[in-house]
């Protein structure tokens, strides 16, 4: 009986089907082969005496890969391209002479590379998109529901949960701008061959140079890109993978943050997670309902900061025209940040989705503190009563710090607003308390502020990407 091996937990648990299959061997090997038809095609249209049947024969396979066979091959030729290169050979016979012709390695490896990471960084895009989506939506409903703001996580002044929730929505709106620029900025490797002189595919053309130039132009074409790098060794920059992984790192920290707040409140008790009619919080305490969703974002987003430094190291490493000490370590740290970012931002996009907020609790913990926001008011309506500010402002420092000792000494009520109701140099009436207690009056411009945010940053973005919202975003665990 075969028993389970090790298998990433990443793609067993975390990361969609779409973003597996972007680091799939099918999405792989068949992009090498579409690759190597882009160069033949590109020969041929350029001279070259490459047959309209060798390229037919080449186009009939791009998908049926025999993964056992190049495995064969691998496993005695030590080299992972010539083992695809037989395989594909032997599929097609009249084209196996023309195939991978004046290339290196690297031209199918490392284009492919470009091809993923653009992939990747659409799937995170329509993610992102989605994420900002649903927090819009969020933000929208909750604009002007009052909620306790913390500094240094201490009691602050108020704010609304739709202004808080525009906090995370700021971030992934910059996160965005910083994915489309590198996006726009990505360029294949082209075919430079072995140290990027091109010298291989200078002979193939009789030194024209004109051709080997214009041979990288309509690859670039066939496969999607503007253009090619324009220098480059063996490999393209690595600094190219340090700028990719710093946009997921940057996404990472928004989810990680954003996720970390959600915690806070589920521990305040003023937000929950969606909870499953079955779900168990925990297997000894039967009450609980840990944030557990949250706290897997913020293990994924941790993950995903720390692989950026990966890239940096990889980068600063790349001896004269290349090495190959980066190609282990690349193919572990790219597709696993992808995966993980993907995974983070689908549980962002559940959790708000499906979350919930109980602003009773968040009048209660306000009417704890309100006491002490009230102080400024409460003195200026005594001033303009005919008060001294200076004497009312030492007797509200005395009535606060007796009212801090009851609650933190004794364990009892808040009673600040009680002693400065009886101390008659404030002139104070209930009437007047009300009014100056009137949590709307403390909150600022944050609804108004979230209504323009949202309708100068967030709508915007939903409109562009229209096509992109409505993303499935299920948990596996």
């Amino acid at each position: 009986m075969n028993k389970p091996i090790y298998e990433n937990p990443l793609c067993a648990r975390y990361a969609s089907r779409q973003m597996q299959h972007i680091f799939s061997p099918d999405f792989k090997f068949s992009t090498w082969r579409r690759l190597w038809i882009a160069l033949a095609e590109a020969e041929q249209e350029l001279g070259l005496p490459i047959t309209d049947e060798q390229l037919d024969e080449m186009r009939a396979h791009i998908d049926d890969i025999d993964y056992a066979k190049a495995a064969d091959y691998e496993s005695r030729l030590r080299h992972d391209v010539m083992a695809h290169i037989r395989t594909y050979g032997d599929l097609c016979p009249k084209a196996k002479p023309i195939i991978h012709l004046g290339a290196t390695s690297c031209y199918v490896g490392d284009n492919t590379d470009i091809i993923q990471l653009r992939e990747g960084l659409l799937r995170i895009r329509t993610l992102l998109v989605n994420a900002i989506g649903a927090l819009g939506a969020f933000a929208r409903e909750h604009r002007d529901v009052p909620t306790l703001a913390y500094t240094h996580y201490q009691a602050a002044q108020p704010t609304t949960v739709g202004k808080r929730a525009c906090l995370w929505l700021q971030d992934l709106v910059m996160d965005l701008d910083r994915l489309e620029y590198e996006l726009s900025h990505l360029k294949l490797l082209g075919c430079k061959g072995t140290t990027g002189t091109g010298a291989s595919f200078l002979e193939l053309f009789g030194g024209d140079a004109e051709k080997v130039y214009a041979l990288e132009g309509k690859i670039a074409a066939k496969m999607g890109f503007d253009a090619c790098m324009p220098v480059s060794g063996q490999t393209y920059s690595r600094k190219v993978d340090a700028y990719v992984l710093n946009v997921l790192g940057d996404i990472a920290a928004s989810t990680h943050k954003m996720a970390t707040d959600l915690r806070l409140m589920a521990h305040m008790k003023e937000f929950d997670e969606p909870f499953e009619t079955e779900q168990v919080g925990s297997s000894a305490m039967a009450y609980k309902r840990n944030p557990m969703r949250s706290e897997r974002v913020c293990s994924l987003s941790r993950y995903v900061i720390n692989a950026v430094r990966n890239t940096a190291d990889t980068a600063s490493v790349q001896w004269l025209e290349r090495t190959l000490d980066d190609s282990a370590n690349r193919r572990i740290t790219l597709p696993e940040a992808f995966l993980a970012t993907d995974g983070a931002l689908t549980l962002i996009i559940n959790v708000i989705r499906g979350g919930r907020i109980y602003p009773k609790v968040m009048e209660k913990h306000l009417n704890e503190e309100m006491p002490f926001m009230a102080t400024e008011n409460i003195l200026m309506h005594a001033v303009t009563l005919g008060g001294d500010r200076q004497e009312l402002h030492e007797a509200i420092r005395q009535h606060s710090q007796a009212a801090a000792a009851r609650v933190k000494l004794e364990g009892g009520e808040n009673d600040l607003l009680s002693r400065l109701l009886a101390d008659p140099a404030f002139q104070l009436t209930e009437a007047d308390l009300e009014k100056v207690l009137d949590v709307r009056k403390f909150v600022g411009l944050a609804p108004e502020q979230t209504d323009r945010f949202l309708a100068e940053y967030v709508d915007p973005i939903l409109e562009k990407y229209a096509d992109e919202l409505g993303v499935e975003a299920t948990t596996n665990v």
